[in-house]
């Protein structure tokens, strides 16, 4: 008898629910149950609004991300970072790549919006199911919120420690929450099995038909059961492809036999509030109460899967140059995808905490949750057409377009949500996407206006100072961009001071557009005490310098860094500026020894 899967298979299914799956695996708390205030309770309606839940589980995340996206891989990475590199591969026009990257940089800052929102809701709808306990029914909302925000302090200030040590029960308390999940549905659909026809599209149809535009707004509700499906995507290098795809078929049976089972308590109960805590109550309060401790650790987990792909996000937009530098450290000794960012984590934490404390209630959040998410969606939509387009892969193509207008629905659907706080997934984006775009025309900027030499300029000078003899016994590291282009800071130390040491280093540090793999070259004599070390690295590697310079032999006895001292008056260059001083130099990003630096001020009028 052949087996399905092997016991590392299981193992890697169970993983990817604990790391992946946490928040798509909880909006079954929340998502039915914000619908069903929104629509009458008639047989029609709830099998209409289930069917619509279905499909956008298998159109959204089945056929969008396991399906299309997965197939864009860069050595099996995956991500909006990764759409970009590969479309930065295939355009040549200007206008065309300036397009995609906006787009990357928007879905990127949609992304970090999520990271505050969602938290918020799975946090907020698990506390407030301590209401269906008789001894707590009457609890003052401003305790339920208390409790929230206790979680949320508590979660984050966790956050340094890391969870190399506790995220081995991540993935067994998920699949625990995924079999409760089955199993309270599989009961309540043992009542009317009926409900399975929902799978077949003509209810969606005809609930559409029956409601008109109210079953269009309905959209921006039925998109809450796809939240957290880009995680598939962009956490796809950390766990592998196939794990991914096998633990999803598990886990989309689990959430459609949960939505089903609410569907026919809704049917019986049409009055019912907090579906998903009401079918369990109806049991039996002896397994509720287990059941929403198990809540309660489920939305801990899938919140820190999601700061876990904040973290994540943003370091890949350090080492690609979109973000400035922030001090990173690596939690883990066994997973490098295991990271912490101080800034990061106390900003998001107080973000998750302000939202907490604006909305009040889940349903009043959720009012406000979608943009983010379905916004996100379409721009991975797009950027699968162009990849698609550009590969001639017509099938594929013409299947993402699809995908991509279905997307455009659920996003003019949520656009109606704008007026009732939408516009917080939207504030909340405008921040690291305004960082973005001001770091990037800074650094632009700032480079045009310190004019660089080229290699060959500089080395007319350098030999006429080499050859006087006046050098300085040992080596001196010079820190520059590329080779072929001699920073400021370097032609001011060596022509302007004299500082020429016997052996001299200009060492470079290439971030490559793949995300894995460190390379080191060694160049000597580029001119006569003049040599070359370049250390080329995937965007996703901790790179430690100072021991690639020591595997390559070389012994500095001091090195030399630039920094720039900027002057201006325009307030778009004085926010960059602050945003340089706030963060850590290249030498402190890199953590180089400290009793080595000296450093060369550039004064910049911008």
């Amino acid at each position: 008898m052949k087996i399905l899967y092997s016991r590392e298979d299981w193992k890697e299914i169970v993983k990817a629910m604990g790391l992946v799956f946490g928040d798509i695996g909880t909006s079954p708390i929340y998502t039915l149950s914000v619908i069903a205030l929104f629509i009458k309770p008639t047989e029609d309606n709830i099998i209409g609004v289930l069917s619509l839940i279905i499909w956008t589980l298998i159109i959204l995340v089945s056929v969008e991300y396991t399906w299309l996206a997965m197939k864009l891989d860069d050595n099996g990475q995956g991500g909006t970072i990764i759409l970009q590199n590969i479309l930065a591969k295939k355009l040549r026009k200007a206008r065309p790549a300036v397009i995609v990257s906006f787009l990357a940089y928007m879905g990127i800052s949609l992304l970090l919006g999520d990271g505050v929102i969602t938290p918020a809701i799975s946090i907020l709808s698990a506390v407030e199911g301590l209401t269906l306990i008789p001894a707590f029914n009457s609890m003052p909302q401003n305790h339920l919120i208390a409790i929230a925000v206790l979680i949320t302090v508590g979660l984050f200030l966790f956050q340094p420690k890391g969870t190399d040590r506790v995220s081995a029960i991540f993935g067994p308390v998920m699949t625990v929450w995924f079999s409760a999940l089955a199993v309270s549905g599989a009961v309540s659909v043992a009542e009317y099995p009926w409900i399975f026809k929902a799978v077949n599209p003509y209810y969606f149809i005809k609930f559409f038909i029956n409601n008109g535009f109210t079953g269009f707004l309905i959209l921006s509700e039925v998109i809450l059961c796809a939240t957290g499906a880009e995680a598939l995507y962009a956490d796809m290098g950390h766990l592998g492809k196939k794990p991914l795809i096998r633990a999803w078929y598990i886990v989309i049976f689990a959430l459609i036999l949960s939505y089903s089972g609410q569907a026919v308590f809704l049917l019986k109960h049409p009055d019912a509030k907090n579906l998903l805590f009401a079918l369990i109550r109806s049991e039996s309060l002896i397994l509720y109460i287990p059941f929403l401790v198990l809540t309660v650790l489920s939305t801990i987990i899938a919140s820190q899967a999601l700061i876990s792909g904040v973290f994540s996000i943003v370091y890949q937009g350090i080492t690609t140059r979109i973000f400035p530098r922030i001090k990173v450290d690596f939690t883990s000794y066994k997973l490098k995808s295991q990271i912490y960012i101080g800034p990061v984590n106390w900003i998001m934490m107080i973000a998750v905490i302000f939202i907490i404390l604006l909305f009040k209630k889940s349903e009043n959040l959720a009012a406000a949750y979608g943009l983010a998410v379905t916004g996100t969606m379409s721009i991975t939509g797009i950027m699968m057409v162009m990849i698609y387009y550009i590969r001639n892969n017509k099938i594929s193509c013409f299947t993402a377009m699809i995908v991509l207008f279905i997307n455009f629905l659920f996003l003019a659907a949520t656009l109606s949500k704008l007026p009732h706080g939408a516009y917080w997934s939207l504030i909340i984006a405008s921040v690291p996407l305004s960082i973005i775009i001001i770091w990037r025309e800074g650094q632009k900027q700032l480079f045009r206006k310190l004019r660089p030499v080229d290699l060959d300029t500089f080395l007319i000078s350098y030999k006429q100072i080499y050859t006087e003899g006046r050098r300085i016994a040992g080596t001196g590291l010079f820190f520059v961009g590329s080779h072929r282009i001699i920073s400021p800071y370097v032609a001011h130390c060596i022509i302007s001071g004299n500082i020429i040491y016997e052996n001299n280093v200009l060492i470079t540090v290439i971030i490559t557009e793949d995300p894995l793999g460190i390379t080191a070259s060694y160049t000597s004599d580029i001119g006569p005490g003049l040599h070359l070390f370049e250390i080329r690295a995937g965007y996703k590697e901790e790179i430690n310098i100072t021991s690639e310079i020591a595997k390559a032999g070389i012994i500095p006895k001091v090195i030399f860094y630039g920094t720039e001292d900027i002057s201006t008056n325009n307030i778009f260059w004085k926010i960059y500026a602050l945003i340089k001083k706030l963060t850590p130099s290249f030498v402190q990003f890199y953590r180089l020894p400290v009793s080595k630096l000296h450093g060369i001020i550039t004064r910049v009028e911008m």
